[in-house]
């Protein structure tokens, strides 16, 4: 097991994976309040099945074609990525880490 030391402040890591579960519960609160079923509640959220291929967690972002680095940000979880990367593995505070916060508050705020 590799021992990585954390770098960064607990309570900012808190509060970012504390955002972005927000901002994950806001298209299932939207889908299931638009839906008439579930089956069809269930077929509405087949949008984010791409998320985690397209947000740079199994492959590298930059390496991607153009349209699907577009598309990845559009995602919360590729933000959340490069926060709790900033965070965990460099320590950088909440200065420095601003313009990955935004998007997944104002992904939550349009979902809604």
């Amino acid at each position: 097991m590799l021992d990585v030391p954390f770098q960064g402040r607990l309570a900012l890591l808190c509060l970012i994976v504390l955002l972005f579960i927000a901002a994950n519960l806001a298209p299932g609160i939207t889908f299931s309040s638009l839906a008439r079923n579930q089956l069809q509640s269930m077929q509405m959220t087949f949008f984010f099945l791409p998320s985690i291929r397209l947000s740079g967690f199994m492959f590298p972002f930059r390496g991607m074609p153009e349209w699907a680095q577009w598309i990845g940000n559009l995602l919360p979880l590729t933000h959340f990525l490069v926060l709790v990367r900033g965070i965990v593995l460099k320590g950088i505070g909440i200065g420095e880490l601003w313009p990955a916060v935004w998007p997944i508050g104002a992904f939550m705020v349009v979902v809604t």
